[in-house]
């Protein structure tokens, strides 16, 4: 879907290129996150890809058609971009700004409004309670949930999104970074994911660029990521709690048990992470939980010990990758 060649971006006045020599493919339907130090050109590369920036070298195709060779104006279009600053359009109401692209584009005004009431319900957000509403009666994850439906609501095949959680609280995040991942599951788009936090980064994406100096250091799996850092600088880069932060890769019920025995008092549902299960395990006290699923099901139980077996061979994984 997005295709990128030996890119080169500078800007006066600098020594170094901002983005020197990148390149990188993503796939259809696939979240391809951009993480880096400050200064290493993930943004940039983000808005290169709209326009928003125009290349000194180098590349850029979306679809199979080199951006250079799109209006401008029609590319932006045609593509869903959600900021940290969200950007709500402040004296329009909850719709009115939902429906920016689809009225651009001249849809009649039914089918925007049909969109603009699917859309805010994909997010969390009952359409008679908020479209009348204005972005400043709104709590920054709710204007967050209205900055990714305005981005999905010409149904775009790519999206960019810049660093979106990152100006909301912990719990918030988390939260919004959950849901996101949910409609994903129902929803088939590339998407461009810039961030500077390796936890979020492992999270979303399916594939993780890491940049230094605005180049390509390492493009694979959060998995192979985690278990064989290319250099000293990515080994440093995705921390030396490696094992632990790939327990976040897997889910709760990927590492559940059979039910043997009384019901633990405690549960978690079978799509959180080992790493969350096992943070609940030591905030309570407890050695195991009853995993369940979304209908409050148990499928199962998680211990302790199953959570240690992974520990185990997710060290194991990282030596050996090393090795190699």
């Amino acid at each position: 879907m997005i295709d990128i060649v030996s890119l080169v971006k500078r800007f006066p006045g600098t020594s170094r290129a901002a983005v020197d020599g990148l390149t990188l493919s993503i796939a259809d339907g696939e979240v391809c996150v951009l993480i880096g130090p400050s200064g290493c050109g993930k943004t940039t590369t983000m808005r290169i890809i709209n326009r928003l920036l125009e290349p000194d070298g180098g590349t850029v195709r979306v679809g199979g058609r080199s951006i250079m060779d799109i209006d401008p104006v029609s590319l932006r279009r045609s593509i869903g971009y959600v900021i940290q600053q969200v950007g709500l359009f402040p004296h329009w109401t909850i719709a009115d700004n939902v429906a920016t692209v689809p009225r651009l584009l001249a849809w009649d005004e039914a089918k925007t409004t049909a969109r603009t009431d699917e859309l805010l319900t994909l997010v969390g957000m009952d359409p008679r309670a908020y479209r009348g509403r204005f972005p400043r009666e709104l709590s920054g994850g709710q204007k967050q949930r209205v900055g990714v439906a305005r981005a999905l609501a010409a149904d775009p095949p790519v999206m960019l999104m810049d660093e979106p959680f990152g100006a909301l609280d912990p719990i918030t995040r988390t939260r919004l970074q959950d849901e996101f991942l949910k409609i994903l599951c129902e929803l088939n788009k590339t998407i461009v994911f810039v961030t500077h936090d390796i936890d979020e980064a492992i999270k979303m994406g399916d594939r993780v660029a890491i940049l230094r100096d605005g180049a390509l250091v390492q493009y694979d799996t959060p998995e192979k990521i985690l278990a064989a850092p290319v250099d000293p600088f990515v080994e440093s880069f995705v921390g030396a709690d490696r094992a632990l932060k790939r327990l976040s890769l897997i889910s709760a019920d990927d590492a559940s048990e059979r039910l043997a025995g009384a019901l633990p008092s405690g549960s978690i549902n079978a799509q959180a992470s080992l790493r969350d299960a096992l943070a609940q395990m030591l905030e309570s006290g407890a050695d195991a939980l009853a995993v369940v699923d979304a209908a409050a099901r148990v499928t199962g139980v998680l211990t302790l010990a199953s959570i240690r077996a992974h520990t185990r061979l997710a060290r194991s994984a990282d030596t050996q990758a090393m090795k190699t």
